[in-house]
């Protein structure tokens, strides 16, 4: 009887010990929301246009992008003379977020005042790349009328 006892004792333990390792190896891949995502990558991709770090604001840029401008440089003078809302915003909110295709394609609405309290919104889309990560593929800014507000 106080082997039986004993052996169940372990059985629990084992079986407690057997669960969480399931739980600390199990994939943390779980499918994150592909707006939020992008939304991040927007975020990270930001911060490194603040800081002028032009090989971290490169890495977020789809091959398209790249192709374009085949370098950090030329990259980072594109987006100082075509984006500056982006390249420096003073403030800047997100808007409306939607996945497409099963999230292969998010567009993010991002709500900024520039430095020169101008209002702007720029529509970015963000693909899914084949190895599962995101990337920017291209991003449209609108000027926005006093009236419209943000």
């Amino acid at each position: 009887m106080l082997a039986v006892a004993w052996l169940g004792t372990d059985m629990r333990a084992f079986s407690i010990a057997a669960l969480l390792c399931c739980i600390a190896f199990a994939p943390t891949a779980r499918a994150q929301d592909p707006v939020q995502t992008a939304q991040s990558l927007i975020e990270r991709q930001i911060a490194a246009f603040l800081r002028n770090d032009a090989a971290a604001a490169y890495s977020f840029a789809a091959p398209g992008i790249k192709a374009l401008f085949p370098d950090k440089d030329s990259f980072l003078a594109m987006v100082k003379k075509n984006y500056q809302p982006v390249y420096h915003p003073g403030n800047y909110a997100f808007g409306k977020g939607r996945a497409i295709d099963g999230g292969a394609v998010v567009y993010q609405e991002l709500l900024i005042t520039g430095t020169d309290d101008k209002n702007w919104t720029a529509i970015y889309q963000i693909v899914r790349q084949p190895d599962g990560s995101y990337r920017i593929n291209s991003v449209h800014i609108l000027a926005k009328t006093a009236s419209e507000g943000i």
